[in-house]
Protein backbone atom coordinates (compact mmCIF):
# COMPACT_ATOMS: atom_id res chain seq x y z
CA UNK A 1 0.00 0.00 0.00
CA UNK A 2 1.03 3.35 -0.49
CA UNK A 3 -0.35 7.23 -0.68
CA UNK A 4 0.31 7.90 -4.78
CA UNK A 5 -1.85 12.17 -4.33
CA UNK A 6 -3.19 13.93 -1.57
CA UNK A 7 -5.41 16.61 -1.57
CA UNK A 8 -6.22 19.01 1.41
CA UNK A 9 -8.73 21.98 1.18
CA UNK A 10 -9.41 24.26 4.19
CA UNK A 11 -7.52 21.50 6.32
CA UNK A 12 -5.54 23.23 9.14
CA UNK A 13 -3.57 26.03 7.80
CA UNK A 14 -3.95 24.74 4.18
CA UNK A 15 -5.91 26.59 1.74
CA UNK A 16 -5.62 24.31 -1.17
CA UNK A 17 -2.66 21.66 -1.24
CA UNK A 18 -1.94 19.30 -3.52
CA UNK A 19 0.94 16.98 -3.19
CA UNK A 20 2.09 13.50 -5.27
CA UNK A 21 4.06 10.98 -3.60
CA UNK A 22 5.95 7.73 -4.49
CA UNK A 23 6.79 4.67 -2.77
CA UNK A 24 9.41 4.75 -0.27
CA UNK A 25 10.34 7.52 2.37
CA UNK A 26 8.90 10.95 2.00
CA UNK A 27 9.93 13.86 4.88
CA UNK A 28 8.29 16.87 5.71
CA UNK A 29 11.01 19.39 6.58
CA UNK A 30 9.88 22.69 8.44
CA UNK A 31 10.13 24.96 11.68
CA UNK A 32 7.42 24.26 14.67
CA UNK A 33 4.16 25.51 13.80
CA UNK A 34 4.57 25.60 9.93
CA UNK A 35 2.19 22.58 9.30
CA UNK A 36 4.29 19.53 9.06
CA UNK A 37 1.92 17.63 11.04
CA UNK A 38 -1.23 18.72 9.67
CA UNK A 39 -0.34 16.77 6.82
CA UNK A 40 0.46 13.72 8.99
CA UNK A 41 -2.50 14.39 10.64
CA UNK A 42 -4.47 14.71 7.53
CA UNK A 43 -3.24 10.91 6.86
CA UNK A 44 -4.45 9.33 10.32
CA UNK A 45 -7.67 11.12 10.07
CA UNK A 46 -8.12 9.02 6.60
CA UNK A 47 -6.93 6.19 8.42
CA UNK A 48 -8.99 6.53 11.87
CA UNK A 49 -11.88 8.75 11.05
CA UNK A 50 -9.96 10.60 14.11
CA UNK A 51 -7.49 12.79 14.82
CA UNK A 52 -4.42 12.14 17.10
CA UNK A 53 -4.43 15.84 18.73
CA UNK A 54 -7.92 17.02 18.92
CA UNK A 55 -11.16 15.01 19.95
CA UNK A 56 -13.19 17.73 17.49
CA UNK A 57 -13.80 18.38 14.00
CA UNK A 58 -13.61 21.90 14.69
CA UNK A 59 -9.95 22.54 14.65
CA UNK A 60 -9.06 20.82 11.77
CA UNK A 61 -11.42 23.27 10.04
CA UNK A 62 -9.37 26.09 8.36
CA UNK A 63 -10.78 29.99 9.86
CA UNK A 64 -13.88 29.30 11.08
CA UNK A 65 -15.40 27.57 8.27
CA UNK A 66 -17.67 24.90 8.05
CA UNK A 67 -16.11 22.04 5.87
CA UNK A 68 -12.54 21.10 4.98
CA UNK A 69 -11.85 17.65 2.56
CA UNK A 70 -9.23 15.53 2.59
CA UNK A 71 -8.75 13.64 -1.38
CA UNK A 72 -6.09 10.77 -1.58
CA UNK A 73 -5.29 8.12 -4.11
CA UNK A 74 -4.06 4.85 -2.68
CA UNK A 75 -2.44 1.86 -4.61
CA UNK A 76 -3.25 -1.10 -2.81
CA UNK A 77 -3.57 -4.82 -4.26
CA UNK A 78 -3.08 -3.61 -7.56
CA UNK A 79 -5.71 -0.92 -8.19
CA UNK A 80 -5.88 2.51 -7.43
CA UNK A 81 -8.93 3.81 -5.18
CA UNK A 82 -9.75 7.55 -4.95
CA UNK A 83 -10.91 8.66 -1.52
CA UNK A 84 -12.94 11.83 -0.44
CA UNK A 85 -13.50 12.52 3.39
CA UNK A 86 -15.84 15.93 3.69
CA UNK A 87 -14.98 17.75 7.34
CA UNK A 88 -18.05 18.36 8.71
CA UNK A 89 -18.24 21.73 11.85
CA UNK A 90 -21.71 21.37 12.27
CA UNK A 91 -23.25 17.84 10.59
CA UNK A 92 -22.04 14.28 9.74
CA UNK A 93 -18.95 13.75 8.12
CA UNK A 94 -19.49 11.97 4.33
CA UNK A 95 -17.39 10.27 2.34
CA UNK A 96 -16.94 8.99 -1.21
CA UNK A 97 -14.94 5.96 -2.77
CA UNK A 98 -14.19 6.51 -6.35
CA UNK A 99 -16.72 9.02 -6.59
CA UNK A 100 -19.59 6.79 -5.34
CA UNK A 101 -21.28 8.36 -2.08
CA UNK A 102 -20.84 5.92 0.82
CA UNK A 103 -23.52 5.57 3.21
CA UNK A 104 -21.16 5.66 6.30
CA UNK A 105 -18.23 7.89 6.34
CA UNK A 106 -16.59 4.43 8.40
CA UNK A 107 -16.89 2.70 4.74
CA UNK A 108 -13.46 4.03 3.84
CA UNK A 109 -11.70 2.68 6.61
CA UNK A 110 -9.03 0.32 5.98
CA UNK A 111 -8.57 2.20 2.87
CA UNK A 112 -5.57 3.46 4.14
CA UNK A 113 -3.94 1.66 6.86
CA UNK A 114 -1.43 3.80 9.07
CA UNK A 115 0.89 3.16 11.97
CA UNK A 116 1.97 6.21 13.46
CA UNK A 117 4.55 7.05 16.22
CA UNK A 118 4.85 10.67 17.88
CA UNK A 119 6.36 12.30 20.86
CA UNK A 120 3.22 11.86 22.89
CA UNK A 121 3.74 8.57 22.64
CA UNK A 122 5.32 8.61 25.53
CA UNK A 123 1.17 8.69 27.27
CA UNK A 124 1.66 5.29 26.33
CA UNK A 125 4.24 4.18 28.81
CA UNK A 126 3.77 6.99 31.43
CA UNK A 127 -0.65 8.46 30.80
CA UNK A 128 -3.45 7.36 32.20
CA UNK A 129 -5.26 3.70 30.79
CA UNK A 130 -7.41 6.13 28.20
CA UNK A 131 -4.70 6.57 26.14
CA UNK A 132 -3.79 2.91 26.13
CA UNK A 133 -7.35 1.92 25.10
CA UNK A 134 -6.85 4.20 22.33
CA UNK A 135 -4.02 2.69 21.26
CA UNK A 136 -5.08 -0.85 21.25
CA UNK A 137 -8.50 0.20 19.64
CA UNK A 138 -6.83 1.98 16.80
CA UNK A 139 -4.99 -0.91 16.25
CA UNK A 140 -8.04 -2.77 16.18
CA UNK A 141 -9.49 -1.00 13.46
CA UNK A 142 -6.34 -1.03 11.56
CA UNK A 143 -6.87 -5.18 11.70
CA UNK A 144 -10.33 -5.58 11.30
CA UNK A 145 -12.55 -2.15 9.89
CA UNK A 146 -15.98 -3.31 11.11
CA UNK A 147 -14.62 -3.48 14.70
CA UNK A 148 -14.85 0.27 14.41
CA UNK A 149 -18.99 0.03 14.46
CA UNK A 150 -18.36 -1.91 17.57
CA UNK A 151 -16.13 0.52 19.46
CA UNK A 152 -18.10 3.18 18.35
CA UNK A 153 -21.86 1.53 19.61
CA UNK A 154 -19.93 0.35 22.92
CA UNK A 155 -18.65 4.46 23.61
CA UNK A 156 -22.29 5.54 22.72
CA UNK A 157 -23.98 3.11 25.00
CA UNK A 158 -21.76 3.65 27.65
CA UNK A 159 -22.73 7.25 27.47
CA UNK A 160 -26.50 7.04 27.34
CA UNK A 161 -26.30 4.77 30.39
CA UNK A 162 -24.14 6.79 32.77
CA UNK A 163 -26.80 9.42 31.80
CA UNK A 164 -29.60 7.06 32.62
CA UNK A 165 -27.84 6.37 35.94
CA UNK A 166 -26.87 9.76 37.20
CA UNK A 167 -30.97 10.59 36.53
CA UNK A 168 -31.39 7.62 38.82
CA UNK A 169 -33.71 6.53 35.97
CA UNK A 170 -36.30 3.27 36.46
CA UNK A 171 -34.84 -0.28 35.58
CA UNK A 172 -37.04 -0.96 32.81
CA UNK A 173 -35.50 2.30 31.25
CA UNK A 174 -31.87 0.88 32.28
CA UNK A 175 -32.61 -3.32 30.76
CA UNK A 176 -31.97 -1.97 27.33
CA UNK A 177 -28.54 -0.11 27.90
CA UNK A 178 -27.26 -2.71 30.08
CA UNK A 179 -27.88 -5.67 27.82
CA UNK A 180 -26.26 -3.73 25.28
CA UNK A 181 -23.43 -2.84 27.31
CA UNK A 182 -22.74 -6.51 27.98
CA UNK A 183 -23.07 -7.65 24.79
CA UNK A 184 -20.56 -5.30 22.86
CA UNK A 185 -18.39 -4.74 25.76
CA UNK A 186 -17.85 -8.65 25.64
CA UNK A 187 -17.07 -8.39 22.15
CA UNK A 188 -14.74 -5.90 22.47
CA UNK A 189 -12.90 -7.34 25.34
CA UNK A 190 -12.47 -10.74 23.05
CA UNK A 191 -10.65 -8.75 20.76
CA UNK A 192 -8.90 -6.89 22.48
CA UNK A 193 -7.24 -10.09 24.51
CA UNK A 194 -6.95 -11.57 21.59
CA UNK A 195 -4.70 -8.21 19.98
CA UNK A 196 -2.70 -8.12 23.06
CA UNK A 197 -1.89 -12.28 23.34
CA UNK A 198 -0.68 -11.76 19.32
CA UNK A 199 1.11 -8.27 19.62
CA UNK A 200 2.86 -9.24 23.08
CA UNK A 201 6.13 -11.27 21.26
CA UNK A 202 6.25 -8.54 18.48
CA UNK A 203 6.96 -6.21 21.82
CA UNK A 204 9.11 -7.90 23.44
CA UNK A 205 11.27 -8.44 20.41
CA UNK A 206 11.47 -5.21 19.29
CA UNK A 207 12.30 -3.70 22.82
CA UNK A 208 15.25 -6.49 22.93
CA UNK A 209 16.64 -5.36 19.68
CA UNK A 210 16.74 -1.43 21.15
CA UNK A 211 19.72 -3.32 23.61
CA UNK A 212 17.93 -3.11 26.62
CA UNK A 213 18.92 -5.20 29.63
CA UNK A 214 15.00 -6.09 31.05
CA UNK A 215 12.55 -7.96 29.37
CA UNK A 216 9.39 -6.34 28.05
CA UNK A 217 5.89 -7.78 27.77
CA UNK A 218 2.36 -6.63 27.70
CA UNK A 219 -0.65 -7.99 29.03
CA UNK A 220 -4.35 -6.95 28.75
CA UNK A 221 -5.59 -6.10 32.76
CA UNK A 222 -9.38 -6.24 32.47
CA UNK A 223 -11.54 -4.38 35.60
CA UNK A 224 -13.77 -7.63 35.74
CA UNK A 225 -12.02 -10.77 36.40
CA UNK A 226 -12.19 -14.33 34.42
CA UNK A 227 -12.47 -12.73 31.11
CA UNK A 228 -11.28 -14.23 27.73
CA UNK A 229 -10.89 -14.35 24.16
CA UNK A 230 -14.35 -16.31 24.10
CA UNK A 231 -17.50 -13.79 24.07
CA UNK A 232 -20.57 -16.22 25.41
CA UNK A 233 -18.09 -16.79 28.42
CA UNK A 234 -17.54 -12.97 28.89
CA UNK A 235 -21.39 -12.20 28.55
CA UNK A 236 -21.97 -14.66 31.23
CA UNK A 237 -19.01 -13.38 33.26
CA UNK A 238 -20.50 -9.55 32.67
CA UNK A 239 -23.86 -10.28 33.67
CA UNK A 240 -23.00 -12.12 36.71
CA UNK A 241 -20.51 -8.88 37.66
CA UNK A 242 -23.37 -6.38 36.95
CA UNK A 243 -25.70 -7.70 38.94
CA UNK A 244 -22.96 -7.66 42.02
CA UNK A 245 -22.54 -3.97 41.38
CA UNK A 246 -25.79 -2.31 40.01
CA UNK A 247 -26.51 -1.25 43.75
CA UNK A 248 -22.92 0.95 43.89
CA UNK A 249 -23.71 2.06 39.72
CA UNK A 250 -26.64 3.76 40.74
CA UNK A 251 -24.75 5.23 44.15
CA UNK A 252 -22.39 6.87 41.57
CA UNK A 253 -24.08 7.35 38.55
CA UNK A 254 -21.86 5.64 36.48
CA UNK A 255 -21.05 2.21 34.55
CA UNK A 256 -18.43 -0.13 36.91
CA UNK A 257 -17.58 -2.79 34.81
CA UNK A 258 -16.87 -2.76 30.92
CA UNK A 259 -13.85 -2.44 28.60
CA UNK A 260 -14.20 1.26 29.33
CA UNK A 261 -12.39 0.23 32.64
CA UNK A 262 -9.57 -1.88 31.19
CA UNK A 263 -6.12 -1.18 30.90
CA UNK A 264 -3.09 -1.97 29.03
CA UNK A 265 -0.35 -3.23 31.33
CA UNK A 266 3.41 -3.06 30.35
CA UNK A 267 5.85 -4.59 32.11
CA UNK A 268 9.76 -4.40 32.25
CA UNK A 269 10.95 -7.28 33.81
CA UNK A 270 8.63 -8.09 37.27
CA UNK A 271 7.90 -4.26 37.39
CA UNK A 272 5.27 -2.48 35.54
CA UNK A 273 6.48 0.15 32.90
CA UNK A 274 4.77 2.94 34.26
CA UNK A 275 6.40 4.93 37.80
CA UNK A 276 9.54 2.28 37.04
CA UNK A 277 10.66 2.59 33.51
CA UNK A 278 13.50 5.54 33.01
CA UNK A 279 13.58 7.50 30.39
CA UNK A 280 15.25 6.09 27.65
CA UNK A 281 13.23 2.63 28.89
CA UNK A 282 10.16 4.33 28.23
CA UNK A 283 10.96 5.49 24.86
CA UNK A 284 12.20 1.69 24.01
CA UNK A 285 8.65 0.68 25.27
CA UNK A 286 6.80 3.24 22.95
CA UNK A 287 9.01 2.46 20.15
CA UNK A 288 8.39 -1.20 20.42
CA UNK A 289 4.83 -0.73 20.99
CA UNK A 290 4.63 0.92 17.55
CA UNK A 291 7.18 -0.99 15.80
CA UNK A 292 5.17 -4.06 17.02
CA UNK A 293 1.98 -3.29 15.72
CA UNK A 294 3.69 -2.57 12.42
CA UNK A 295 5.18 -5.78 12.33
CA UNK A 296 2.26 -7.54 13.47
CA UNK A 297 0.40 -5.96 10.31
CA UNK A 298 2.92 -7.09 8.03
CA UNK A 299 3.24 -10.68 8.96
CA UNK A 300 -0.37 -10.73 8.87
CA UNK A 301 -0.34 -9.42 5.52
CA UNK A 302 -1.24 -6.15 5.60
CA UNK A 303 1.21 -3.02 4.41
CA UNK A 304 0.50 -0.34 6.30
CA UNK A 305 2.02 3.52 5.86
CA UNK A 306 4.35 4.41 8.68
CA UNK A 307 4.45 7.92 9.68
CA UNK A 308 6.95 9.18 12.22
CA UNK A 309 6.29 12.84 13.66
CA UNK A 310 8.79 14.99 14.53
CA UNK A 311 9.98 12.01 16.52
CA UNK A 312 13.48 11.86 15.50
CA UNK A 313 14.99 14.52 17.38
CA UNK A 314 14.15 12.76 20.45
CA UNK A 315 15.86 9.74 20.16
CA UNK A 316 19.60 9.19 20.31
CA UNK A 317 21.19 7.11 17.64
CA UNK A 318 20.66 3.48 18.66
CA UNK A 319 16.88 4.39 18.99
CA UNK A 320 16.82 6.43 15.41
CA UNK A 321 18.61 3.26 13.78
CA UNK A 322 15.74 0.71 14.73
CA UNK A 323 12.97 3.61 13.06
CA UNK A 324 15.75 3.71 10.36
CA UNK A 325 15.74 -0.15 10.03
CA UNK A 326 11.85 -0.15 10.07
CA UNK A 327 11.20 2.35 7.00
CA UNK A 328 13.19 -0.52 5.50
CA UNK A 329 10.34 -2.52 5.34
CA UNK A 330 7.55 -0.09 4.65
CA UNK A 331 6.57 0.35 1.59
CA UNK A 332 5.81 4.20 2.60
CA UNK A 333 6.76 6.32 5.14
CA UNK A 334 6.75 9.42 6.08
CA UNK A 335 8.44 11.75 8.22
CA UNK A 336 8.17 15.18 9.59
CA UNK A 337 11.54 17.07 11.07
CA UNK A 338 12.11 20.51 12.37
CA UNK A 339 15.31 21.02 10.63
CA UNK A 340 17.11 18.33 8.56
CA UNK A 341 19.87 17.93 11.10
CA UNK A 342 17.37 16.03 12.75
CA UNK A 343 17.29 13.27 10.33
CA UNK A 344 19.89 10.08 10.50
CA UNK A 345 22.69 10.71 7.90
CA UNK A 346 22.00 7.52 6.50
CA UNK A 347 18.24 8.17 5.62
CA UNK A 348 17.30 7.87 2.16
CA UNK A 349 14.29 10.24 1.49
CA UNK A 350 12.38 12.28 -0.81
CA UNK A 351 12.20 15.98 0.74
CA UNK A 352 9.15 18.41 1.37
CA UNK A 353 10.27 21.62 2.47
CA UNK A 354 7.22 23.42 4.52
CA UNK A 355 6.30 27.10 4.79
CA UNK A 356 3.16 28.52 6.36
CA UNK A 357 0.26 27.20 3.93
CA UNK A 358 2.45 26.04 1.25
CA UNK A 359 5.37 22.89 0.89
CA UNK A 360 7.94 23.13 -1.69
CA UNK A 361 10.25 20.13 -3.30
CA UNK A 362 13.20 22.87 -2.82
CA UNK A 363 14.16 24.74 0.45
CA UNK A 364 13.81 28.13 0.52
CA UNK A 365 11.18 28.22 -2.01
CA UNK A 366 7.54 29.74 -0.82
Amino acid sequence: MHLKKLSLTNFRSYESLELSFAPGVNTFIGNNGCGKTNIAEALIYLGFLSSHRVSTNTPLIKGGLEQAIIRAEIFSDNRTLAVDLEINANKANRARINQNPTKSQREILGALQVIYFSPEDLDLVRGEPTQRRDFLDKLLITRTPRLAGVISDYDRVVRQRNTLLKTRAPESSLAPWTEQLISLGAQLTAERITLVEKLNPYVTAHYAKLNEVKAASIAYKSSTDGLTTNIESNIATLTAKQEEVAHNESDRGVSLIGPHRDDLHLHLGEFPAKGYASHGESWSMAIALRIGSFTLLRDEGSSPILILDDIFAELDTARRAQLVAITHLAEQTFITAAVESDLPSDLITERFYVTPGKVSREAGVA
